[in-house]
């Protein structure tokens, strides 16, 4: 075969040559048809990139402004000296996994199988687009609640898939059950949930689990529960996760994050927990994304697990001290907020500083004028309410950064 002479089929014409390098990235450009066609880059790189440019303090991005535990970072190092760096299994390092199993069972009453039930990957987001492949196909429909985080939708729209959205009715940004018996038909294949809720830090309970188990009960259809932040939740309110619901967990992934809980998002490291044959799904897609996650931090938080289990119980508090003091230090500000119930997050109503603007608009104007940046609510809908005025700060930050941060908003 030449290329003089090619076989019957393969378009050789339509390619660039080296004969013809002017027309080369013209032909490429028309050749590509986005599959995410509404997709650029994300309010959470805008946004810092936009607070590194004028000096401002971040608080768009959900990120602390310090390390991880020591004990932490130096067992890293210990074991990269010690020659764990090749690949991992492809369902994460065995002890890591019994870590995770340990820690489902003292928690939520859930006795998983660690080697059947749980995948280490590398972030949670991976997690949630690698479930997401696996269950949703071409037609199918995944119900989301708005404000939800970016990166469900264009999953499933990779997956050929369709999301409903269903606003969460604020304030208090609860489950609109009449909405969701509306939308459940027999194209609905997947529901996603988030609790707890970013950005508006609200919790699912007990009782909406119920409910929802109800109303799914004999229904061909799947859940994907993105619960990051499970240990963030204060004022001595329990987290309610779908692996301590038995009906629900049996058609459950339920995803977490290893950087969420350490204070390290940059490792990029989460796990889903789910039944055997949803997690021989998941895998089927995972080995093919990314087939493991990196090595020495497995071995790292797989120790730091064993060695301190008392870091989760004692995050609660931990958050908690750095809401207290960020919502007492904004009391005397034109913000109107409720301290929110869960996450690192804090959102807040501006309607009585500059309700000319709307949310996106606010969040440049407080970074440029006000050197504090925020996200904004509405990139979380497909619709936002036009009266929408809600940014939202991260509090996972310095007592340092935290005052200085407050002090200028105060100053507006």
């Amino acid at each position: 075969m030449t290329a003089s002479n090619p076989p019957a089929g393969i378009g050789y014409s339509c390619l660039p040559g080296p004969r013809d390098p002017a027309r080369r990235p013209a032909q490429i450009a028309t050749m590509i048809v986005s599959k995410l066609p509404h997709v650029g880059t994300t309010i959470f790189t805008r946004m810092s990139q936009l607070a590194a440019q004028t000096g401002a303090i971040n608080l768009s991005q959900g990120f602390p402004d310090y390390d991880g535990p020591e004990a932490l970072r130096e067992a890293v190092g210990r074991h990269i000296a010690s020659g764990h760096n090749q690949y991992a299994p492809m369902t994460g390092l065995p002890a890591l996994r019994e870590q995770v199993a340990a820690k489902t069972g003292a928690l939520y009453g859930r006795a998983v199988d660690a080697d059947s039930e749980v995948t280490i990957t590398p972030g949670a987001t991976q997690a949630i687009f690698c479930a997401i492949q696996a269950l949703v196909r071409p037609g199918d429909e995944v119900i989301v609640f708005d404000p939800c985080y970016d990166s469900y939708e264009p999953s499933v729209e990779l997956a050929g898939g369709r999301c409903v959205h269903l606003q969460l009715q604020a304030p208090a940004f609860t489950l609109d059950w009449t909405a969701l018996e509306r939308a459940l038909n027999a194209r609905t294949r997947l529901i996603v949930l988030n609790t707890p809720h970013n950005p508006s830090g609200s919790l699912i309970g007990r009782a909406d689990l119920d409910r929802l188990a109800e109303l799914i009960r004999g229904r061909d259809l799947y859940l994907l529960s993105d619960e990051v932040y499970e240990h963030l939740v204060f004022d001595g309110l329990a987290h309610a996760s779908v692996l301590s619901h038995d009906e629900l967990y049996a058609r459950a992934f339920v995803v977490s994050s290893f950087g969420k809980t350490y204070h390290v998002t940059g490792w990029k490291t989460g796990y889903v927990v789910a039944p055997p044959a949803l997690s021989a799904e998941l895998r089927k897609v995972h080995q093919y994304v990314s087939f493991c996650g990196v090595t020495p931090l497995q071995y790292a938080l797989a120790d730091f697990m064993a060695e301190h289990p008392e870091h989760v119980s004692e995050l609660p508090a931990f958050y908690q001290a750095k809401r207290d003091l960020f919502c007492d230090l904004l009391v005397d500000s034109r913000f109107v907020f409720t301290p929110a119930a869960g996450t690192y997050f804090q959102l807040v109503d501006y309607s009585a500083i500059r309700p000319d603007l709307d949310d996106v608009q606010m969040a440049e104007w407080l970074t440029r004028e006000h050197g504090v940046a925020a996200i904004p609510i509405s990139v979380f809908y497909q619709s936002a309410p036009s009266d929408l005025r809600l940014v939202r700060f991260c509090f996972a930050k310095r007592e340092e950064t935290l005052r200085e941060a407050a002090r200028r908003l105060c100053a507006i």
